[in-house]
């Protein structure tokens, strides 16, 4: 098993679904192989414009050929596995590229750099991860302090040793690091305004009084992914995850007929009657999370 980087465009011609599968002709299949069972991180190409670099990684559980198109294979991601990260990671820095391993004798950026499937050194992870995963903000929420810092992020940094990082790295399967992590994400994404009020609260610590509201809940294998999710205040939260707003594919907000105070509700919501959307289009949230929800959450 190898740690491995697996290049993905937003534009990309390929069947990606980066919480789900990534989708590569039969030349990769000796390099992909490598991933199963293990970990990999997502690169956006230099060449997309506004790239964001690494952005994720994910946990790859197996690969089969894909049924659908000859030569080409599917890299399946462990279900829960994905994590975007806090702050992607550009692909250089001061110092020259991140992964260290793309330069040659001479140090200058070899043809590896060019590949879409490539493994990468476990001190290359471990220097992309600290990075994308720093999750030191007034974003996050009050915790216990007896809470276990997430992998990686603890003050100071340890020579790196394999099976330290690996260690590291499967402590991020933890349900409260990945739950800290994604409000970041979502909240960064709508700048700390309830997507459905357009308000933004900061409380007297300089907190944002505001939830990160998975779509999709991950009891019903909802992926930690900025797309199924939403900037919530409190009441509204609870009123989404009951059944009684939704929303449509283009963000109009839906109230349900059980709701038994329509008025006051509009008189609080968004005066568009559309809900806030991210700046950045690839964050807005997908149609098929939508979809769900109104499909098994909404009450009409």
């Amino acid at each position: 098993m190898s740690y491995c980087v697996f290049m993905h465009r937003t534009d990309s011609i390929y069947d990606d679904s980066p919480a789900d599968q990534y989708q590569f002709p039969r030349q990769y299949l000796g390099r992909a192989q490598g991933s199963i069972g293990d970990w990999i991180v997502y690169l956006e190409p230099t060449k997309v414009l506004g790239t964001r670099g690494y952005f994720a990684i994910a946990r790859v559980e197996r690969i089969i050929p894909d049924p659908k198109s000859h030569d080409m294979y599917l890299a399946l991601i462990q279900p829960g596995s994905y994590l975007e990260f806090v702050s992607p990671v550009p692909f250089s820095e001061l110092n020259g590229p991140i992964e260290r391993g793309l330069l040659n004798e001479e140090g200058k950026l070899s043809g590896r750099a060019q590949a879409a499937v490539r493994p990468i050194s476990p001190a290359d992870f471990q220097r992309i991860i600290e990075r994308g995963l720093d999750e030191r903000d007034a974003v996050l929420p009050r915790v216990p302090e007896t809470a276990h810092p997430a992998a990686g992020l603890e003050e100071g940094q340890t020579p790196f040793v394999s099976e330290q990082l690996r260690d590291r790295i499967q402590r991020l399967t933890s349900r409260i690091v990945r739950d800290r992590l994604f409000r970041k994400i979502v909240l960064r994404a709508y700048r700390e305004r309830c997507a459905i009020t357009g308000l933004k609260l900061i409380n007297g610590g300089g907190r944002a009084e505001v939830n990160a509201a998975h779509i999709r809940p991950v009891e019903a294998n909802g992926p930690d992914l900025v797309t199924n999710g939403l900037a919530l205040s409190g009441t509204v939260h609870w009123m989404f995850d009951r059944g009684l707003i939704s929303l449509g594919d283009d963000l109009a907000i839906l109230i349900s007929r059980h709701v038994n105070d329509v008025d006051r509700i509009r008189g609080f919501i968004n005066s568009s009657g559309f809900a806030l959307a991210p700046d950045r289009a690839g964050d807005r949230p997908h149609p098929h999370f939508l979809q769900w929800h109104r499909e098994h959450c909404f009450k009409k």
